[in-house]
């Protein structure tokens, strides 16, 4: 899997849930940061941090169900990429792995995929 994303324009199949009225999705590298990126809407202006799944978290995975990959247009084997939405805070930094974001990184289209089963927290502790 590439860490080395980067799109001017990211097309979601759905809408991410609480930001379904946001558009003009945009995905770009942080310099220095191999693996992290920033999500950010032209309207209404929203940032937030996204990171590699197999670089931060590589013993992460999940089973991603098959309509997740037909409606990002992968294969039932295809290689998408999985990004997990970084929380910073100064006590602890934890990423969401209940519903991760699967990146078809040939076109750009992506969907946040609510994972069922309650195997992966909200909020899991990124090792320092």
């Amino acid at each position: 899997m590439s860490t080395a994303l980067a799109f001017e324009s990211l097309t979601f199949a759905a809408p991410m849930p609480g930001l379904e009225a946001a558009g003009g999705f945009s995905l770009r590298g942080i310099p220095g940061a191999v693996g992290l990126f920033a999500l950010e809407a032209e309207e209404p202006q929203v940032r937030m941090f996204l990171a590699d799944a197999s670089v931060y978290v590589p013993d992460y995975a999940p089973t991603i169900p098959a309509f997740a990959l037909e409606s990002v247009g992968l294969p039932a084997t295809g290689e998408g990429t999985l990004l997990v939405v970084v929380n910073p805070s100064p006590e602890k930094t934890t990423v969401n792995l209940m519903a991760p974001l699967l990146l078809n990184p040939a076109t750009g289209v992506c969907l946040q995929v609510i994972l069922d089963g309650g195997l992966y927290p909200l909020r899991a502790e990124l090792a320092s």
